[in-house]
């Protein structure tokens, strides 16, 4: 017999502990969907951009362009879809996917220098021409995306940068759509575009002023602020941003009313497009500042993040769930050098969502051991803090088998076990333990449990074969990966939802 049954590609970990292989599709998927492009733990922004060239490679060109589009609507990335553009322009000739595919990437008129830049680094490009010879489906791509945006936001983003928005519109020469957008065009090519007096500008004339007093000061920004929140012109994230600022500022109890109630709109709340963890940053940064307000917006962040789950599904009254947390070291690294989020929080905020919908349900997170710890369900942010202050308690290495065996030795059925990882498993205690050792043991008293691995991390390098249909993997950060976890319900997974995009 030649054509024996394929058997799952066994390697090892960044810790050296035994692990399966992706599927190439699979393996573009979770580390697109966990890009923010900075450093990691394990591997450089530099490492991760090559091993994405080479997955794009041995990947099927509609595949790349469905996995960019969706990264960008549907996880609300901005800066990996845009690389998968240009990467994937390199190498695929021949039709127009590249431009379409790049018109449905851009999203914001800041994109499409954006994607020029990235087009000069990722070629190498130093020289005065060095946007010469782009691709011409990159080109036409970029040309109709200048439709989508009106004066007010290219003036928004007509920035000073390297690349500009005139560099851009002489380069794809865009067909203006009527006469309007026409002027707004010459404007972009005679470099005319007025600032746009925003918000930002208004705060920043005012701070430029010197005031005879503290008092003085202190009553101007305050009326500043009220003017600016009743105006309207403060968008969802510019608001989530500020709540620091405003408390601060101690605007009248008119306007902190106003503020919770859009907070926890939950049209307001679908319509911004949150990350869930912008919400715990934004709960952080307010928690200290004394205001008598404070509690009333700390409240009002709770019921906008769980609004963001309110149609999550899968979880009815006979569900059993526990959800354990990595708090390893490896877990605890900035998303990117501007945020203090840590992939770790990004568990935690994940976990406590989905606590929130589940009937029965067991918390808790892992490091040299694990614990359980006992949350209420209705606040989502307040837990992610009390675990958060706690996480020395079970040491910082990724022992996620002592989840599994303490299930085991207790005899206690889960239907679904879902971790929080970076998927790095390992056994400190060099005893040859393992997760897929302990998962085996555990099937043999719940036969019918499933796991669940949510990689934030996208390293590639699985603690399990998920091949086998007991092992579900979803990626990602954005509060959409509960949508994933519905269509597992029903059979699908996560390339299946990438597929259904449209082209």
């Amino acid at each position: 017999m030649f054509n024996t049954k394929a058997q799952p590609q066994k390697i090892q970990n960044y810790e050296g502990t035994e692990a399966f292989l992706l599927s190439t599709e699979m393996e573009l998927y979770t580390t697109v969907v966990t890009s923010s492009l900075s450093d990691k733990f394990y591997e450089k922004n530099n490492t991760r951009i090559e091993r994405l060239r080479e997955l794009i490679a041995k990947n099927k060109p509609e595949f790349v362009a469905k996995l960019a589009i969706y990264a960008r609507k549907k996880m609300y990335l901005r800066s990996v879809p845009l690389v998968l553009a240009v990467e994937l322009a390199k190498i695929h000739k021949g039709d127009n996917l590249v431009g379409k595919m790049a018109y449905e990437v851009i999203s914001r008129a800041d994109e499409i220098t954006e994607i020029l830049a990235y087009y000069t680094l990722a070629n190498e490009r130093t020289s005065q021409k060095k946007l010469h010879k782009i691709s011409k489906q990159l080109q036409i791509g970029i040309g109709k995306a200048f439709n989508k945006f009106d004066e007010y936001q290219f003036a928004k983003y007509n920035r000073d940068n390297e690349i500009k928005l005139r560099d851009a519109l002489f380069l794809t020469h865009p067909k203006a759509k009527d006469e309007a957008q026409q002027l707004i065009f010459d404007k972009i090519a005679q470099d005319y575009l007025e600032t746009p007096y925003t918000w930002e500008v208004e705060l920043s004339v005012l701070g430029q002023i010197k005031f005879d007093s503290e008092e003085e000061k202190q009553q101007e920004f305050s009326e500043k602020w009220s003017e600016i929140i009743q105006s309207g012109k403060l968008g969802y994230m510019a608001l989530l941003r500020n709540l620091r600022n405003i408390l601060q500022a101690n605007v009248p109890n008119i306007d902190i009313e106003n503020i919770c109630k859009r907070l926890a709109n939950p049209v307001e709340v679908a319509n911004s497009k949150q990350f869930p963890f912008r919400f715990l940053s934004a709960y952080r940064e307010i928690q200290g500042v004394t205001s008598t307000n404070t509690s009333k917006v700390m409240e009002a962040l709770e019921n906008a993040i769980t609004a963001s789950v309110v149609n999550m599904v899968g979880f009815d009254e006979n569900t059993k769930v526990l959800l354990a947390c990595d708090v390893s070291g490896s877990m605890q690294t900035a998303i990117s050098p501007k945020s203090k989020v840590q992939n770790y929080d990004i568990g935690l905020v994940l976990a406590m969502l989905l606590q929130s919908k589940c009937k029965e349900v067991i918390s808790g997170f892992f490091g040299d051991t694990w614990k359980a710890v006992n949350l209420p369900k209705n606040q989502i942010l307040h837990n992610v803090m009390t675990l958060r202050s706690r996480e020395g308690e079970v040491g910082y290495s990724t022992n996620a088998h002592k989840v599994l065996d303490d299930l085991t030795t207790r005899k206690i059925v889960m239907d679904k076990v879902m971790f929080f990882t970076d998927c790095q498993m390992w056994d400190s205690t060099n005893k040859d333990n393992s997760l897929n050792k302990s998962w085996k043991k555990y099937k043999e008293i719940a036969p019918n449990a499933k796991i669940y691995l949510f990689d934030l991390a996208g390293y590639g390098k699985m603690p399990l074969d998920i091949i086998k249909n007991d092992v579900c993997l979803i990626g990602g950060w954005s509060d959409r990966i509960f949508e994933i976890m519905e269509a597992i319900e029903n059979g699908g997974d996560a390339l299946g939802e990438i597929e259904k995009i449209e082209i």
